[in-house]
């Protein structure tokens, strides 16, 4: 019998398959092993670790070879946790104490899991996941237990109440959908779900366990509705929806090597947002026009020590290199507080997104930060790189990175060190702050990029990490749109263009309101690029200069996402 649940829609799109429940009890294995001296079980740890480095290499490469860098880059995250030392040390010391080397696993896991299930940020909240699911790996190595997927005959939709990271990068092709009970969009399993265009939902709680093994099942990562042995007539109407949709991404995907141009011929830039060297060659073949966001806090986050010059230069050099002609856009360093960095020592903080973090470490820290700038300056040399500084409330702040820059190039010339002479300055604006006073801002800088994604946080406080407030966070707030409009204002008067990375960027919905608003630049996650490069090249310039005093008049969220959602069928 037919029957719906709802949760989360984290990635959207249609998929039908039968149930596939994943689930690891080690509790057996446990049980069953016996532990040998402790000198004896610290000799299984080391091996264990070995063992899992080769595991985790095999799937990187596996990654690679099928062209899935962000999934690599994930796995490759786990490599390297898998070797840190302060893990495997807390290991080896539980088993000095006499514990099982598999329970001295899954404990030292756990222990350094807790220290991220308090962090505030939700990305940072979800590598607990991470960990522990390292301490599983090995734990089932020590237990003797191996990792081995049954090859799947048909689609699938794999429904489990946490999805492993690890379980989630070895997923088979035949995997279509993915419903969880917990899980955000910040989780590795939906990372890599959006990577690979697995319709997914979260959410669901302890109503996962109705999803029975076999069971056929719809997922709708659109409206987040999970539909269980769906009646026939509802189930070839999906059906339909799946084949047009399939028609769709292919007529998105001919759009790749297209500009993204209105019929009337007001042009759009589409850039990828990426955190890695690795993720430029999924962002090319999308058809990014260079980078408008290089997250370069992940060289400085999970060390001990920051990254040297020559570390930074050769990241920054390898992606400026491969986006030719285009812009690549480094943001300094944009950590601490949420995002703590081991080496400065920062203090426990009551709200850490309002504290000592992004541009106000860098300004404090002008040797960290007069590094980093350059080594931009340097990759500047080998391709068209511009700098981008966070979390800017203030023309004093600009003020003062500006004379870093200063001296970052005065020390090149010293050196000796080739570097370019004149690099492009921008800020993100996402904060109010830098909203209201976009105006007086954009007299010191060349661009603007604006955040969405804090700017939304910030303007309706709302943590979109906390399910019991999340449904209130909307970029299609009145509040925010008319933020964003009085921001390309101010930007334009100024005579300077303006951009956007954050997650509305990506938002097909969103595309019609930010072309009329005149944006110049909109920068998102690979795969989203085809499809909003669609939208934008079927919009007429009279249609939506109508649309936006429409949409900026609405009251509600909702009703702006309705109208614009009746824009987008009638001209899809």
């Amino acid at each position: 019998m037919e029957e719906i649940l709802c949760g989360t829609g984290v990635v959207p799109g249609i998929a039908i398959g039968r149930v596939k429940v994943l689930s690891e009890d080690l509790a057996p294995r446990l049980a069953a092993y016996s532990a040998g001296t402790p000198e004896a079980e610290s000799g299984k740890i080391a091996a264990a670790i070995k063992a899992a480095g080769t595991e985790l290499a095999q799937l990187i490469a596996a990654a690679k070879a099928s062209g899935r860098t962000s999934q690599a880059a994930i796995i490759e995250a786990h490599h390297a946790m898998v070797n840190d030392p302060g893990l495997a040390a807390n290991m080896h010391d539980k088993a000095g104490q006499g514990i099982a080397a598999p329970q001295a696993a899954l404990a030292a896991a756990e222990e350094f899991a807790a220290l991220f299930d308090t962090m505030p940020d939700a990305y940072l909240r979800e590598r607990a996941a991470d960990v522990r699911d390292i301490g599983r790996r090995l734990a089932r190595l020590l237990a003797g237990g191996a990792q081995i997927e049954d090859e799947d005959p048909e689609p699938v939709v794999v429904c489990a109440q946490e999805l492993a990271p690890s379980a989630a990068a070895g997923m088979s092709e035949k995997v279509c959908g993915i419903v969880l009970g917990q899980g955000s969009t910040t989780s590795h399993a939906v990372i890599i779900a959006k990577a690979r265009g697995i319709p997914a939902v979260t959410g669901l709680g302890g109503a996962i366990d109705r999803l029975l093994p076999g069971t056929m099942v719809i997922v709708d990562g659109s409206t987040g509705q999970v539909i269980l042995e769906p009646a026939a007539a509802r189930l070839a109407a999906y059906r339909s929806q799946v084949e047009n949709e399939a028609v769709r991404k292919r007529q998105d995907g001919e759009m790749a090597a297209l500009a993204a141009v209105t019929l009337g011929g007001r042009k759009l830039q589409l850039a990828a947002n990426i955190g890695s060297p690795t993720d430029m060659a999924a962002a090319l073949m999308q058809g990014a026009e260079g980078v408008g966001l290089f997250r370069s806090e992940f060289l400085f986050l999970g060390r001990d020590n920051p990254p040297g010059e020559e570390e930074q230069f050769a990241a920054y050099k390898a992606v400026a290199a491969q986006c030719g002609k285009h812009l690549c856009i480094v943001r300094t360093m944009d950590a601490g507080g949420d995002k703590p960095l081991q080496y400065l020592h920062i203090a426990k903080e009551e709200n850490p997104f309002l504290g000592w973090r992004a541009i106000r470490i860098s300004l404090e820290q002008p040797d960290l930060f007069i590094t980093q700038l350059k080594a931009i300056l340097r990759a500047g040399v080998f391709g068209n790189v511009a700098i981008m500084l966070p979390m800017i409330i203030s023309v004093a702040e600009i003020t003062a990175a500006k004379a870093c820059l200063e001296q970052a190039a005065a020390q090149l010339i010293d050196e000796g060190k080739p570097f370019a002479a004149k690099v492009p300055l921008g800020i993100m604006i996402e904060t109010p702050a830098a909203a209201v006073t976009a105006r007086e801002l954009a007299a010191e800088c060349d661009f603007f990029s604006i955040g969405t994604n804090d700017l939304v946080q910030y303007t309706l406080a709302v943590d979109r990490g906390n399910p019991a407030v999340s449904p209130l966070y909307s970029h299609f707030h009145p509040a925010v749109l008319r933020l964003i409009d009085g921001i390309v204002k101010a930007g334009h008067e100024r005579g300077i263009w303006v951009g956007m990375c954050g997650e509305m960027a990506g938002d097909p919905l969103a595309a019609p309101l930010l072309a009329a608003m005149g944006l110049d630049e909109l920068s998102m996650s690979a795969p989203a690029i085809p499809r909003v490069k669609a939208v934008i090249r079927k919009l007429h310039d009279r249609e939506i200069e109508e649309l936006l005093p429409k949409a900026l008049s609405l009251q509600n969220a909702s009703d702006i996402r309705a109208l614009m959602e009746r824009f987008i069928t009638a001209n899809s």
